[in-house]
């Protein structure tokens, strides 16, 4: 079973858990309207109950000019790394959230699981309940649950692991790690739906975001490299050094800044 998350005890007054230099090296595209970060493992989105130190606390370093700090417009766990998409203001919030209520965005994750799914490539969609107890809440796989839909593809393979790339069509919360461990390959070191070795972290990473913003432009395109921590289990499975990271508007790359 899988075991319930609970919160732990926080610091009423601390500085932000990153610089200002350390959250503004962590930009990969920047236009008037939003922000797209590469998420650290091992941050919480946000403070949440426990108050513990979190990205959001860093975000006035990232006003560039703006009369107030930007906001996030959906999240990542906080054991999940990679692309991260904030609003700038008020108006380019409400027009992402429409985008992200309306599964007009495309999200991509790179995950290295134990073991292997049942296919080469194919679709997880089995519907997912968020259980609330007295010690902590928790997601598993129900008939009572909701609907949830995530596709995916064996990237590589290597003795006991597979990489896979895994697109989510519904953003129920922990999807993609529920989905492979119903499937039978958890997530390497996840420690509530699988197992982990004593300090192993999470190999889940947002790999990339697809933005339809303009009905007149090309939707913007952004990737975040793989964590430090996912390049061992991830080159035993194939994967090799990138280029210069990029994001893509259209057809034109131009370098992450």
């Amino acid at each position: 079973m899988a075991r319930p998350l609970t919160s732990r005890a926080h610091s009423s007054r601390r500085p932000p858990p990153l610089s200002a230099e350390e959250i503004q090296s962590r930009v990969l595209y920047r236009d008037g309207l939003i922000l797209v970060i590469d998420k650290p493992a091992g941050l919480a989105v946000h403070a949440g109950p426990s108050k513990a130190p979190n990205l959001e606390e860093c975000f006035d370093a990232l006003r560039y000019g703006l009369p107030r700090p930007p906001a996030l417009a959906h999240r990542l766990d906080a054991d999940t790394s990679g692309v991260l998409v904030l609003g700038r203001h008020p108006k380019a919030l409400s027009k992402l959230g429409r985008l992200f209520s309306g599964r007009d965005t495309e999200k991509t994750y790179w995950a290295v699981v134990q073991g292997a799914p049942p296919a080469d490539e194919g679709v997880f969609d089995a519907p997912l309940l968020k259980v609330n107890t007295r010690s902590g809440w928790w997601v598993k796989v129900s008939d009572k649950g909701q609907p949830a839909v995530t596709r995916y593809r064996v990237l590589g393979r290597a003795p006991g692991i597979a990489w896979l790339e895994l697109k989510p069509e519904t953003g129920r919360t922990h999807q993609i790690r529920v989905h492979c461990a119903h499937a039978g390959c958890p997530v390497i070191g996840d420690r509530i739906y699988g197992e982990a070795a004593p300090g192993q972290r999470l190999h889940l990473h947002s790999r990339a975001i697809v933005l339809p913003l303009s009905r007149s432009k090309p939707p913007i395109r952004v990737e975040a490299s793989p964590p430090p921590h996912m390049i061992e289990a991830l080159s035993a499975c194939g994967y090799g050094a990138e280029p210069p990271l990029l994001f893509k508007k259209g057809n034109k790359s131009v370098t992450a800044q």
